[in-house]
């Protein structure tokens, strides 16, 4: 395998296009446009409302190539497409949003048929600028649902945060999680 497709999705400003950026070798190609909806425009100015792509080499030679999804609801027909011939999920949550948790539900529904036959990671992100809830807490509601997914406390703007889900989520597809 010497090509591997890795999606990021993820509510809306969490972090999605950043994490991309902090790690691809390539220009990001991104389809960030202004805000326009009251929700959007107070939390950031721009969002992405097709896709964002990066692409990444690993040590063996696997290219990774990095797509995001659009995180607004409205633009759910891209999760479909984006997820398309995907190996893996890294699922990113603002931890400062009004619903983190709702959040957290939110993706894992939508992506649970994926997840069910690959693989997700979660990256909950801004823990900096709200510690709650904790970690704790999104183990706690995964598990109420029987769903067994590593959580990590990240930071969208580190590569090595980065890197780290993607090892996680490269070490899960390889021992079939």
């Amino acid at each position: 395998m010497n090509e591997i497709k890795l999606v990021f999705t993820g509510s809306m400003g969490a972090g999605k296009t950043t994490a991309i950026a902090a790690i691809s070798e390539i220009p990001v190609i991104n389809t960030d446009v202004r805000a326009t909806d009251l929700t959007t425009s107070q939390k950031k100015s721009k969002t992405t409302v097709a896709m964002d792509y990066g692409e990444l080499t690993l040590a063996d030679g696997q290219k990774l190539r990095l797509y995001g999804t659009p995180g607004q609801q409205r633009f759910d027909y891209m999760w479909k497409i984006l997820i398309k011939g995907a190996l893996g999920l890294i699922i990113l949550i603002d931890n400062s949003g009004s619903d983190p948790i709702g959040d957290l539900a939110r993706y894992v529904d939508n992506f649970r048929g994926f997840i069910n036959e690959t693989t997700a990671v979660i990256g909950i992100t801004r823990m900096d600028l709200s510690p709650e809830p904790e970690l704790q807490r999104y183990h706690d509601y995964l598990n109420e649902r029987s769903i067994q997914l590593p959580i990590f406390s990240v930071d969208a703007r580190s590569p090595e945060s980065i890197v780290m889900l993607i090892e996680a989520l490269i070490a899960m597809l390889e021992f079939g999680q």
